[in-house]
């Protein structure tokens, strides 16, 4: 059963409902997370939580939940839904209020969760993905995870449209990659793993942080945090991507152009072998 939280109760999702004046329905004033669930237990949940508070720092949204309750709002979903394998989408808006471009007075903030069933798509991982190049025209605060998709929605939509599973953005006015539409972006050249630096242009991503803080280490694979022209990345042996519904995805081909040999590569699903081992370890092993 698809469950939901709002504010301090528990819901059926077709009974919720959103104060036409919450500013996160109005302006987009809000942050979120989405979480993946494993056999019943959260993966990484401290990572989701601590860019969570990055998020609401950044945007000035007062923190009213602890840790620890959030933690448990996530478990008793789970228990409450019945769900073993899926996500957890949470949300802050910084409230409800008269509405005001300008920071309202004494607001509170709303909290949102929704739980749902879902698994990861292994014919992606094993088979690998297509993906489209578009422009990218998000905002210059992509290091925040805000409520303003738009850009993220259109360059899915125009990947969509082209039969695609994903669209690799980049920046018009330097003609470097940034990160995928919903993920980090990465390629191996020489044996090198190359990806954009952390910093405004995009999201540090839990998996991300998880590939390069325990995974890539322990293999001994290098890495450099430099941005690359789309040019640079057609000629790569092999492309990925990350992030939590993801995990990590071969892309064989970005705009018709093959990736390598059009097959995932050995990095690659070295990273996802081990990646997979992580989840085992946290989720499955008592």
């Amino acid at each position: 059963m698809d469950y939901g939280f709002f504010n301090g109760q528990f819901i059926s999702l077709d009974s919720a409902s959103v104060n036409l004046e919450d500013r996160g329905y109005q302006f987009g004033d809000g942050i979120y997370e989405v979480t993946r669930v494993y056999n019943g237990k959260c993966f990484a949940l401290d990572r989701h939580l601590a860019r969570c508070r990055r998020s609401m720092r950044e945007l000035r949204i007062p923190i009213t939940y602890m840790d620890e309750e959030l933690t448990a709002i996530h478990y008793d979903l789970i228990q409450k839904s019945g769900i073993k394998d899926g996500t957890i989408y949470f949300q802050f808006t910084r409230g409800t209020a008269k509405r005001t471009h300008a920071f309202p007075d004494q607001v509170i903030p709303n909290l949102s969760m929704t739980i749902h069933e879902s698994t990861p798509n292994r014919q992606w991982q094993e088979h690998g993905i297509e993906c489209l190049l578009c422009e990218d025209l998000r905002w210059l605060r992509c290091d925040i995870k805000s409520l303003n998709l738009l850009g993220s929605v259109l360059a899915k939509q125009a990947a969509h449209d082209k039969g695609l599973q994903g669209a690799i953005q980049f920046r018009k006015d330097t003609n470097l990659i940034t990160e995928g539409s919903s993920s980090n972006f990465f390629i191996v050249k020489d044996g090198l793993i190359w990806t954009h630096p952390t910093d405004h242009l995009i999201l540090k991503g839990v998996t991300r942080s998880i590939l390069f803080e325990e995974i890539i280490p322990q293999l001994g694979y290098t890495v450099v945090e430099k941005a690359f022209t789309p040019e640079f990345a057609l000629s790569a042996e092999e492309a990925f991507v990350t992030s939590t519904s993801l995990e990590v995805t071969p892309v064989i081909a970005i705009d018709g152009h093959t990736i390598g040999n059009g097959t995932p590569g050995k990095i690659t699903q070295s990273l996802l072998e081990s990646y997979r081992k992580l989840i085992q370890k946290e989720c499955y092993q008592a």
